[in-house]
């Protein structure tokens, strides 16, 4: 799930980095004076998908440094799992199968892929707690880190597609499925989530976090990924 900052203002990043963003309305208050700028349910979940990509950008980039033997922080990766468990794991996909599932379910409609999709919330919420213990002892070439290792690799291979898969075919389907006040009323339920959570701005928080872990890995100009 780049990120669009409609309600901006300054923001910091973990483990004593600063990171500032640009000052902007909240969300509630562009909604006031231009009903257009409030962010849908599927919009909202779609950028939420925009850090955890960034986050799956980190761990295949920590993956390369482990193929060339690079020396490097593995802490890092800890912090980018931090990321996921708390943004991704306990926000996120509790949103997804607390307001979507059910009434996809309720719907019948897209209820194999919901299954599938909830017992891959379940493997990732594993694979987290795993990469969360394997960091520290894989300071050092070992068995721990080929476990690291390998617990990466699977939680990216699952969720590119996961992720594809809910942009691409659940969320679209959303709108279908429940009337446009029950639409408007997620909307609202979503915003006041994430503020009960995580306060003003929690969203922006997280984007300025993984930008700091970019930042330290060296990955946070994008024209470096544009091909000669």
């Amino acid at each position: 799930m780049n990120p669009i900052f409609d309600r901006r203002h300054l923001v910091h990043a973990t483990s004593g980095l600063l990171i500032a963003s640009a000052a902007g309305p909240s969300r509630a208050h562009a909604a006031e004076t231009d009903p257009a700028t409030e962010v849908t349910p599927s919009e909202d979940l779609m950028r939420e998908h925009g850090v955890l990509n960034r986050v799956l950008l980190v761990y295949e980039a920590g993956l390369q440094k482990f193929a060339r033997g690079e020396d490097f922080d593995v802490a890092i990766l800890a912090r980018a799992a931090g990321i996921v468990h708390e943004f991704i794991e306990d926000y996120h996909e509790r949103t997804e199968e607390q307001q979507l599932f059910p009434r996809f379910r309720k719907a019948g409609q897209m209820v194999e892929l919901v299954n599938v999709l909830y017992q891959q919330h379940q493997a990732g919420r594993r694979l987290t707690d795993t990469i969360l213990g394997l960091v520290p002892p894989s300071q050092v070439p070992g068995e721990s880190r080929s476990r690291l290792i390998a617990c990466i690799q699977s939680f990216v291979s699952m969720y590119r597609p996961h992720e594809a898969r809910e942009d691409t075919e659940l969320f679209p389907k959303l709108r279908g499925i429940v009337s446009a006040h029950e639409f408007d009323a997620m909307a609202e339920d979503f915003e006041r989530d994430e503020r009960r959570k995580f306060g003003e701005d929690g969203f922006e928080r997280y984007v300025a976090r993984v930008t700091a872990i970019e930042q330290t890995f060296g990955i946070h100009d994008l024209a470096r990924f544009t091909p000669a």
